[in-house]
């Protein structure tokens, strides 16, 4: 099973992909387009050109996993609008993208908190 976990890496492809291409085609435009390795244990996400559809392509070092989302209606109407190939964003906006949120309000969240309890003191 693929699995979003706090520490991966993940880009959001700026530009539509075509969808008729399969795990072969997709990690070619990581390495190719994105100029990103596919196998590097990182998730890609591709949208298609009406936005109705996502992917995800990710190597989790048995084999690739490439999914697809369809939505039932509307679209992924928020989608990385930014000069480049790529963006890199946050495992917890990728669930919001996924599940059709506005993961642009999203802010990052702190990567490391401090375990230190006042009653030690």
């Amino acid at each position: 099973m693929m699995q979003v976990t706090p520490h991966m890496r993940i880009y959001v492809a700026t530009e539509p992909l075509d969808f008729r291409r399969g795990i072969d085609g997709t990690a070619a435009v990581c390495r190719q387009v994105l100029q990103r390795d596919p196998h590097s244990g990182a998730a890609f996400v591709f949208r298609n050109r009406t936005a109705k559809m996502v992917r995800v392509l990710v190597f989790d070092g048995h084999g690739t996993w490439l999914v697809t989302k369809r939505v039932a209606k509307g679209r992924f109407g928020q989608w990385v609008r930014a000069a480049g190939a790529d963006v890199g964003i946050e495992p917890h906006q990728l669930h919001t993208l996924l599940a059709g949120g506005n993961w642009t309000e999203l802010g990052p969240v702190e990567s490391w908190r401090s375990l230190h309890d006042p009653r030690a003191d």
